[in-house]
């Protein structure tokens, strides 16, 4: 085994502990899928709190870490936390012969994980708004046959059908035409910013009673162009106690609300009928 290959098998190793997720796989596609080749090329820039530190040289091994590797510094756009996409992931648990769309695909290493997990049969359909980094994902990702990345506006063009939507940039709320795209038993995972202090990671289930949701970590990421108008009327406990989203057009919010945002609104009611404490 080469040193890089027993660097990333290490790496694989830790992000699924990390993940405490039941599928073998997911270590086995964090093994596979070589983080450097969608990073360009080295030395690499890797926050660190609120600094910036160069890896000293090109040798891929020192990306092989739980680290932010910068892709555009003046956009403050990154390559993401590998700890905290490997909890996502196993949060959703991609299946084979799903159908899965990732937003804000970045330069698609994280949609290459994606596309190996609903292999064989599955399909990912990669959005991407920033016209280089969409440009760079095509090009990583022209060896994965099940990926099609496109440079668009995912809120405003809408998305297909989707067994899985993963969401890496923070909306105010998940578009109306979001949550009308999962299938039944779909699963979303989205970073809630529904206020300027509050960032939450969100898992929705769509049930046959409606929108289940769990917010389940706090989460950081940049804004959703088009999405992501915050409010400053929000508690973030109140909006943590959040376990169903309804559709204005469907149910007016009534007291159960933690937040009404534009066509969508969140409760504390569970989709069983039992409030949130």
């Amino acid at each position: 085994m080469t040193r890089i290959a027993e660097a990333r098998k290490f790496y694989a190793r830790l992000m699924a502990a990390n993940a405490g997720s039941a599928d073998p796989r997911l270590e086995d596609v964090f093994a596979a899928v070589p983080r450097e080749a969608f990073l360009g090329p080295g030395p690499w820039t890797v926050a660190a709190g609120n600094g910036k530190v160069e890896t000293p040289s090109a040798d891929p091994v020192h990306i092989y870490q739980n680290v932010l590797v910068s892709l555009d510094a003046e956009k403050g756009i990154n390559n993401g936390e590998p700890f905290l996409h490997a909890m996502w992931i196993g949060k959703v648990a991609p299946k084979p012969g799903e159908a899965v769309t990732h937003v804000g695909a970045g330069t698609g290493y994280y949609t290459a994980l994606l596309a190996k997990l609903v292999s064989p049969g599955g399909a990912v359909t990669a959005f991407e708004l920033d016209s280089s980094l969409a440009e760079r994902a095509r090009k990583n990702l022209e060896a994965y046959g099940n990926v099609t990345a496109i440079h668009g506006d995912a809120v405003v063009g809408g998305l297909p059908p989707s067994d899985i939507i993963y969401v890496n940039a923070g909306v105010a709320a998940p578009p109306a035409e979001w949550l009308k795209a999962l299938k039944p038993g779909g699963r979303m995972v989205f970073p809630w910013r529904p206020a300027e202090r509050i960032g939450l990671a969100v898992m929705v289930t769509r049930t046959d009673k409606g929108f289940a949701c769990d917010p389940f970590m706090r989460s950081w990421f940049i804004p959703c162009i088009g999405a992501s108008a915050a409010s400053t009327k929000i508690h973030r406990d109140k909006a943590a106690r959040s376990r169903k989203i309804w559709l204005t057009a469907d149910k007016a919010p009534d007291r159960t609300a933690t937040a009404v945002i534009g066509d969508v609104w969140f409760s504390s009611q569970s989709v069983g009928g039992r409030r949130s404490q």
